[in-house]
């Protein structure tokens, strides 16, 4: 690359309060400014806006065009905008679906040098109707062949990634999205301080989640598993840490299944480490996954976790040893699992240091972003600044 400082944008669709939002903001601030100019480009309306606009020496614009619904002509606007204002750039590293889409388009139509993109889950699942789902593949696979390289955070997500054809192995990386561990080490006195801010007594066993209210993280489920848990076992206590377009929902279940004392919805937090020391059992019962960082998060804090074998979630979990896995959508089993936990202190700390001794250094989100330079290098360096240009030899590469 020479002594030239190399551009590089992420682009990504909205910064909500997520994992992938989360480590992109992390990679945004901590790339070595020594190497690299770098900007975030990302649609506005995030709760991690504010966020974005403190970093320091990074080119931060919030676009309130580029949105999250598919809307056709104002998706073809964007891609005219991102296309000029990407035809300076050395690198683009795209996140989530829709930028993932739009802007891997733009970023070729500019000539840019090295085009990355990170798969934080696939835009497509079991959920969705088939032709739905058929057509979310057919973009993913038209978008691989304007790729050079496409992350996955998980084994699970490369792996059906090429079974379905969606690029080629040679542009495959498994790079996990990380946290910093040190972070979840409970403060002597932090356990017993949050559960009595949050309402719970010592004798509670606390059963926590972290996650936004959408479909695909299963909150009907989390709540239907604590209705049928507490039948089997009424010293269990709950909590969800989120927000998001199902609250109503979430709120007409609890109240329905009379859990009112039972269930905290605690809102948008900032302090997972703290409630994570409060926690006994983590449950999550998302639909589909590319890999959670909450359940890394968990595991570094010695909580045992019961969560549903979606995605990359097995890669991290092991079952009967870490926590338990249990099916998608089956919150019968999921109550099951908790309950059990429940009653056996000894097994929820055996599991629970397990999985913290479990996390290696793979996990580490400061080997992330230098895994990452490393990508960006490579990339770069397969395309010399002089034929960026020349669009025609790249694809037929691919």
């Amino acid at each position: 690359m020479g002594s030239e400082r190399a551009s590089i944008v992420h682009l990504i669709t909205r910064l909500d309060l997520g994992g992938a939002q989360q480590n992109t903001l992390y990679c945004v601030e901590h790339h070595d400014r020594r190497r690299f100019r770098v900007s975030l480009w990302s649609g506005e309306g995030g709760l991690l806006d504010a966020q974005a606009r403190g970093i320091r020496d990074a080119d931060v614009r919030l676009l309130p065009w580029l949105r999250h619904p598919i809307v056709p002509g104002a998706d073809a606007r964007a891609l005219v905008r991102l296309t000029a204002m990407l035809r300076e750039v050395d690198l683009v590293h795209t996140h989530s679906s829709k930028a993932g889409i739009v802007g891997r388009i733009a970023a070729r139509a500019a000539g840019v040098r090295g085009i990355v993109h990170t798969v934080h889950g696939w835009s497509f699942n079991a959920t969705q109707r088939r032709a739905t789902r058929r057509a979310f593949i057919e973009m993913e696979r038209m978008a691989a062949r304007l790729t050079d390289r496409i992350v996955c955070v998980s084994r699970a997500d490369l792996e059906a990634g090429l079974a379905l054809g969606i690029g080629d192995a040679a542009q495959y990386r498994l790079l996990r999205s990380g946290i910093d561990p040190s972070l979840y080490l409970v403060a002597a006195g932090a356990r017993e301080r949050v559960r009595a801010s949050l309402g719970f007594r010592p004798e509670d066993v606390v059963v926590g989640c972290v996650a936004n209210f959408k479909a695909q993280k299963g909150p009907l489920d989390f709540v239907e598993s604590a209705r049928r848990a507490r039948e089997r076992s009424p010293r269990l206590k709950f909590f969800i840490a989120g927000d998001g377009e199902l609250r109503d929902d979430v709120v007409r279940a609890v109240r329905e299944a009379r859990l009112e004392d039972a269930v905290r919805l605690l809102g948008w937090r900032s302090d997972v480490p703290d409630l994570l020391a409060a926690t006994d059992i983590f449950l999550l019962t998302s639909l589909f996954e590319g890999l959670p960082r909450v359940v890394l998060q968990a595991m570094a804090a010695g909580v045992a976790v019961v969560a549903t074998n979606t995605g990359g979630v097995a890669e991290v979990v092991v079952d009967g040893v870490t926590g338990f896995l249990v099916p998608p959508g089956r919150p019968d089993v999921a109550a099951e699992a908790v309950a059990r936990l429940g009653g056996d202190e000894a097994a929820r700390r055996g599991m629970g240091a397990a999985g913290r001794s479990h996390l290696s250094a793979e996990f580490d989100i400061r080997r992330m972003v230098c895994d990452l330079e490393a990508l960006y290098d490579e990339t770069l360096e397969r395309t010399p600044a002089t034929s960026a240009s020349h669009l025609g030899p790249r694809l037929a590469r691919h």
